[in-house]
């Protein structure tokens, strides 16, 4: 199981593109993997025959592990090979030097085989692993047997089985769980004029044809300027220091069937406006049909997330972390506001940034979001 990201544990397998017994050519499409972010095909790193396929479609598996064999011309596969898990509740049997999995690590002999899944639901539960039989491969211990063995917390009263979810569901709750505990939040918000940035839109649209143009896409162009000029605001915090990114890439929130991504608009401080929208498109897309690569979702430095298409009118956001802020933006509606002693009506919208407080402090914040309200207010301001 390949590692697709810095964070990831376990990848799905989605799909087997080849049968065991099947001749597969190096660089070939092998599988289909879910990861926390995306899905992605994984090619076959050697020509040969697919065998001993040790994980069904379905199984969740921990990176490292050993999924199959590809065997060469005249080569047998290992008598031994574990059976076929045939569930998510992949047991992560003993990492091994050759695929033959004969020898158990330190680690396995400290603590019982058992899936992650089933590790999670021992947790929650309050069941000690090492006192079950596991019924999965060399006996490790799946979730059905914590399942079977009870133990809720709750004086043995009925407690029904959490509802499944997927691992970018699962991976969206770890990450913003730990972004919400351990960076300290701050918020600033305004309202703005969107007048000139509706009217951006609409000629752009009319004059150059740019058909998918969406307000997002020119709150990309808007937040990457902002940025370049508040270099403190495009950083992030690791290691107990401040790192500012040399880089102004842009995440945009999407929300998919089985969670959220963020995929990323890199260099958007670089791009033409046409250049945001094509490639804004090519990653919604293929986000919304789990087509996405891991280069398609690293190394963003900032993030917006806009709802507005909701009829969200405002909102604040927990931060992408290790990123130092993210902008939340609510729907643009008519407002009555005071113009110059009287009263009008104009289309306004409510901002929300989000600050990690260890990089950025309120002064700086206020600095960054007076730059994007005025850059939206008057967008000519991008030209300088």
């Amino acid at each position: 199981m390949p590692a697709l990201g810095v964070a990831q544990e376990t990848g799905k397998v989605i799909k087997w593109l080849r049968s065991e017994g099947d001749e597969v050519e190096q660089g070939a499409p092998l599988m289909e993997i879910e990861t926390d972010k995306i899905t992605v095909e994984v090619e076959a790193p050697a020509s040969g025959t697919l065998a001993a396929v040790r994980f069904a479609e379905g199984a969740d598996v921990p990176v490292g592990q050993v999924v199959a064999l590809i065997l060469a011309a005249g080569e047998e596969a290992p008598a031994a090979a574990p059976a076929v898990v045939e569930s998510e509740e992949a047991a992560p049997v003993s990492a091994a030097t050759g695929g033959n999995g004969s020898r158990s690590t330190a680690r396995e002999a400290r603590r019982p085989l058992a899936s992650p899944k089933a590790r999670r639901i021992a947790k929650e539960r309050g069941v000690d692993l090492s006192s079950l039989t596991g019924s999965g491969p060399r006996g490790a211990v799946l979730a059905a047997d914590v399942v079977g063995a009870g133990g809720a917390p709750d004086a043995g009263a009925p407690r029904p089985a959490p509802a499944e979810v997927g691992a970018i569901w699962q991976r969206m709750a770890e990450r913003t769980t730990q972004s919400w505990q351990t960076a300290p939040h701050f918020y600033l918000s305004r309202d703005v004029d969107a007048g000139r940035l509706e009217a951006w839109r609409e000629s752009t649209r009319r004059r150059d044809g740019y058909e998918r143009l969406t307000h997002t896409d020119l709150l990309v162009k808007v937040a990457a300027a902002a940025l370049l000029r508040h270099p403190s605001v495009n950083a992030t915090w690791r290691d107990g220091g401040i790192t500012e990114s040399g880089d102004v890439n842009v995440g945009i929130a999407v929300a998919v069937d089985d969670g959220l991504v963020v995929p990323v608009v890199h260099g958007a401080d670089g791009l033409e406006l046409r250049a945001v929208v094509e490639r804004r498109v090519e990653l919604v897309d293929a986000a919304r049909a789990g087509k996405l690569q891991p280069a398609d979702v690293g190394g963003a430095t900032f993030t917006i997330s806009n709802l507005g298409m909701y009829g969200v009118d405002a909102f604040a956001a927990i931060l992408n972390a290790p990123q130092a802020a993210i902008l939340a933006v609510g729907r643009i509606a008519d407002r009555v506001v005071p113009v110059d002693g009287h009263a009008e009506i104009r289309p306004m919208c409510t901002l929300t940034l989000s600050f990690d407080h260890r990089v950025v402090d309120g002064a700086r914040g206020a600095q960054f979001l007076d730059t994007l309200a005025e850059l939206i207010e008057e967008p000519a301001g991008l030209i300088d």
